[in-house]
């Protein structure tokens, strides 16, 4: 039975985790701020296949599985009750879906068509389910069991499950078609009208569904598996060889289940969980040698190079809401300018950013301005050191 040996000294804080996490929240706004004319990797695919665009999501996952570890792991050394941590726990669930909530109806509420799924929601459901998991039990191969019933799972759903109204999947219907799978059907039946791609109901699906929950806790899973990696005893350089190679396995796992079960992100399948988590690996294996095992990050030009991921990583959720309110509210702020209709950004993006020819840099340029914009205010959190914990 495979056991982990855990230090005997308080856990320390990974500055390597904080950076890594506010890297991914600063990719994320900068994506999701990225309009038309964008890189192709600065997009989501449209269905089959992988951007890295779509690695962003699942490597947050990937870091709330990591962090479960270091967060619960430091709090029973410091005498905490599990029933306070279970409460935490059910707390900071329940205030990320009223977040995730509140995002998707602002500024304006209109109760028939208010999306309940989303990015917040997916989180909670997610850290829940594994924090939960790891407080009843904190075996090592309990959770890798898990993993892969719940990936061996989601795929016998997916292609052996009859949709419906359309038939098994790869006879009656093609295998993950857009609109007739189980994933997208079980939302218009739960709710319709209330999903994220709003269509005629036959085509009508969401990216966050609930079945697809299913892999996405394995994603955070994942992160868990790696955090009691980087919790037990060994050596630092051992850690990471760790590391890099679970990353390869994980890679070279997904990859090759590609051929017969497509990457998908939308459907969140688990060859695409098995590629997420291989390159989630391997940006922490990079990232974790560099700060923990070389230190470059903590000192010099490697620390002011990470000092933007690490003030970004200390309020992640408060910069990613921020991200999408921000949007939101300056649209309620409207004036003319050129005889035309317009808003603050939409000023600052004709007048700054058009006049570049190139549509790639301009529409980049564009979001690493909004980046730095919603980098303002978690800043000023951090250097009053304010860090919002849900």
């Amino acid at each position: 039975m495979a056991t982990l040996s855990f230090s005997q000294s308080q856990p320390r804080r990974l500055l390597s985790l904080d950076i890594l996490r506010g890297l991914t929240v600063a990719f994320m706004i900068l994506v999701n701020s990225s309009g038309p004319g964008a890189w192709p990797q600065l997009h989501h695919a449209a269905w089959n296949g992988l951007t890295a665009t779509d690695l962003v999501f699942p490597t947050f996952l990937f870091v709330v599985g990591i962090s479960i570890v270091f967060a619960t792991e430091a709090r029973l050394r410091r005498g905490d009750a599990r029933t306070g941590l279970l409460r935490h726990a059910l707390r900071r669930a329940v205030l990320l879906v009223l977040l995730g909530i509140v995002v998707n109806t602002f500024p304006f509420v209109h109760l028939p068509y208010v999306r309940f799924y989303g990015v917040l929601q997916r989180i909670a459901v997610c850290y829940l389910a594994v924090a939960l998991l790891y407080l009843w039990d904190r075996r090592i191969w309990t959770k890798g069991l898990l993993l892969v019933c719940l990936l061996a799972g989601y795929w016998m759903l997916l292609r052996w499950v009859p949709v419906p109204g359309a038939g098994l999947p790869g006879r009656n219907v093609p295998f993950l078609d857009q609109n007739q799978n189980i994933v997208a059907w079980l939302d218009r039946q739960l709710l319709p009208g209330h999903l994220y791609e709003d269509a005629p109901l036959h085509d009508a699906r969401d990216p966050e569904g609930l079945l697809s929950d299913l892999p996405a806790i394995g994603t955070t899973l994942a992160g868990l598996l790696a955090g009691l990696w980087l919790l037990g005893s060994r050596s630092t350089q051992k850690k990471t060889m760790g590391l890099f190679a679970a990353a390869a396995a994980s890679l070279a796992a997904g990859y090759l289940w590609s051929l017969w079960f497509p990457l998908n992100k939308k459907l969140w399948t688990s060859s695409y969980v098995l590629v997420a988590a291989g390159w989630s690996l391997a940006v922490l294996a990079l990232v974790y040698w560099a700060i923990e095992q070389r230190g470059w990050g903590r000192k010099g030009l490697g620390k002011a190079l990470a000092w933007p991921c690490l003030v970004f990583g200390s309020n992640a959720i408060v910069a990613y809401t921020l991200s999408e309110l921000l949007d939101e509210a300056q649209g309620l702020i409207r004036f003319t300018d050129c005889g035309k209709q317009s808003t603050p950004l939409l000023f600052v993006f004709q007048h700054v950013f058009l006049p570049i020819p190139d549509p790639g840099w301009r529409t980049f340029l564009y979001a690493l301005f909004y980046v730095c914009l919603c980098f303002l205010p978690v800043w000023l959190l951090y250097r009053k050191k304010i860090f919002v914990k849900l």
